[in-house]
């Protein structure tokens, strides 16, 4: 008899692939308002991919708690972007594929049953261009940000070649403060101990890393400590290897929320209570009197990826970088988006 955890995951399995089924029975194709054109992958020969997998879509990763929903919050409230909530499912059906691509007995099952390597591709991808095309309104350009996305960014590449991946960077021990304060629940965190939390932080953030530097030019690093202190400066840089044009609502996130073609909240995600403010300072050195002192003591053996990542862990409070002049900071930084005029 099979137990009760393992019969939910496979039921759970057994569901996804057949709403991948679903959906590439139905076919997919992203043409004006995004129909979908029954018949398409009856008529698609095999080998081709399913329509939409060429998108330029934007991921949004990092570290839960590392300033993943202010940059998506920034984004949406670009006037041609849309990210939305975070959708829990995109991470988790590609968790599943990860699993079978690293078990040779599943993949032997599932080659048998007709499920190539190919079958599979499309059928994952299709699932994701719902998920993240249908959960919100339209825009020219979308988003995901689900942060562990980014774990499996060198996949997600494969099946979107013409997306791109902004890596959220903060402060280890700012995060962790942050998890453990707030009370955010991560599979493997230990919420009673900032020596734990942090061992987990540096080899999460480490995956990350290793997996931006493998996408090389299609992944952007960016500092939530910078994000705050220099947010033109920053933003603009975002844009650009966004290849989007500047708008000045992205420095005012907060007048847009709730708005259409603006700001969308989640009433369960932790940092929506946070977003509806203005960028602002506050959290960036909570976590000082906080972090106990023989942690403190093995910070740079405990998490290395601290330096790798240009923070110094000696420094209690740290010196991140200056903040934008502000007078450079109110000035318009052209060519704006023909909607801000």
């Amino acid at each position: 008899m099979v137990r009760g955890g393992r019969a939910r995951a496979l039921l759970r399995a057994g569901a996804l692939l057949a709403a991948g089924a679903a959906l590439l029975a139905l076919g997919w194709r992203l043409g004006g308002a995004g129909r979908a054109d029954e018949g398409a992958a009856a008529g698609r020969a095999r080998g081709q991919a399913v329509p939409g997998r060429q998108l330029p879509l934007v991921f949004i990763g990092g570290v839960p708690r590392s300033g993943t929903t202010l940059m998506r919050a920034m984004l949406d409230a670009h006037p041609d972007v849309r990210c939305g909530q975070e959708t829990r499912v995109v991470p988790r059906v590609l968790q599943m594929q990860q699993h079978w691509a690293r078990s040779a007995r599943e993949r032997t099952r599932l080659e048998q049953a007709g499920v190539d390597k190919e079958v599979l591709d499309n059928a994952v991808a299709a699932f994701c261009l719902e998920v993240i095309v249908r959960h919100g309104e339209a825009a020219p350009r979308l988003c995901n940000k689900d942060p562990l996305v980014l774990k499996m960014g060198s996949y997600v590449l494969e099946l979107f070649p013409n997306a791109k991946f902004i890596f959220m960077v903060r402060d280890g021990r700012a995060t962790v403060h942050s998890i453990i304060s707030r009370k955010v629940t991560i599979t493997g965190f230990d919420l009673t101990s900032y020596r734990q939390c942090l061992s987990k932080w540096n080899a999460a953030a480490a995956v990350m890393h290793r997996e931006c530097q493998a996408l090389g030019a299609r992944c952007l690093a960016v500092q939530y400590e910078r994000l705050v202190l220099r947010p033109r400066e920053t933003l603009a840089r975002v844009l650009q290897f966004l290849e989007l044009p500047w708008s000045e609502r992205v420095l005012h996130h907060e007048r847009y929320i709730g708005r259409p073609h603006g700001v969308a909240l989640s009433n369960v995600e932790r940092s929506s209570d946070q977003v509806v403010r203005a960028v602002n300072r506050e959290a960036l050195d909570k976590w000082v009197a906080h972090v106990p002192a023989d942690v403190r003591a093995d910070m740079a053996e405990l998490a290395p990826m601290l330096s790798r990542l240009g923070y110094d862990p000696w420094a209690n409070p740290p010196r991140y970088a200056e903040p934008e002049d502000p007078a450079a900071a109110a000035a318009p930084a052209p060519p704006d988006h023909p909607l801000d005029t």
